[in-house]
């Protein structure tokens, strides 16, 4: 999809580059290229080859897409990758970029995030009432420190949703309810 279709098939598009080049209107764009860590080849091709065609100030000056079949320039073309990993990335392709490393959240912030956004949502997404239930900070902190080592807040949110769709089981399994039919409160703290 980098390079595009040649235009002897039916339903053939420019690349992806191209149609990102007609959209903007501009020569020297921004590119983001998502998760290039996670590319896969399959039965269209290798994607590494023809990103290191994009990359490689050498050859991307003359970039040739299938559909237009004509050298387009794309030195002024910024691309910027982002990765969680370096070490699926291909070898010839990561010689190309420049890595700048970002720390990702210590605890504290995943502390904080947490209280103020995942658990709420989390707590409307499982149907819990607000003060039906409450998670110590110990008990976030030990998931967090225990469970949720990577830089991102993705699996913390998945322990939190996991966490918090056990107290509503065990909420709707007690069957105490009060007046309003709102279950009655559920304590969790980091012994379980």
């Amino acid at each position: 999809e980098i390079k595009g279709h040649r235009r002897t098939y039916v339903g053939a598009m420019p690349g992806k580059l191209v149609q990102c080049l007609k959209t903007v209107g501009s020569s020297n764009p921004l590119i983001l290229i998502d998760e290039i860590d996670k590319l896969g080849s399959g039965f269209r091709g290798d994607p590494a080859s023809a990103l290191l065609e994009l990359l490689d100030p050498e050859q991307n000056t003359g970039f040739v897409d299938h559909y237009l079949d004509v050298p387009l320039d794309l030195s002024k073309v910024l691309f910027m990758c982002t990765a969680n990993t370096l070490d699926t990335i291909p070898a010839p392709l990561l010689d190309r970029m420049e890595v700048i490393r970002l720390a990702g959240y210590i605890t504290d912030e995943k502390m904080h995030i947490s209280r103020e956004y995942l658990e709420p949502q989390t707590r409307a997404s499982t149907g819990i009432p607000e003060g039906a239930s409450a998670l110590t900070p110990a008990a976030l902190h030990k998931l967090i420190e225990d469970y949720c080592r990577e830089a991102g807040v993705r699996n913390l949110k998945k322990h939190l949703e996991k966490v918090y769709r056990k107290i509503a089981l065990k909420l709707v399994k007690g069957g105490h309810a009060n007046a309003n039919g709102d279950a009655t409160t559920a304590k969790v703290d980091d012994k379980g």
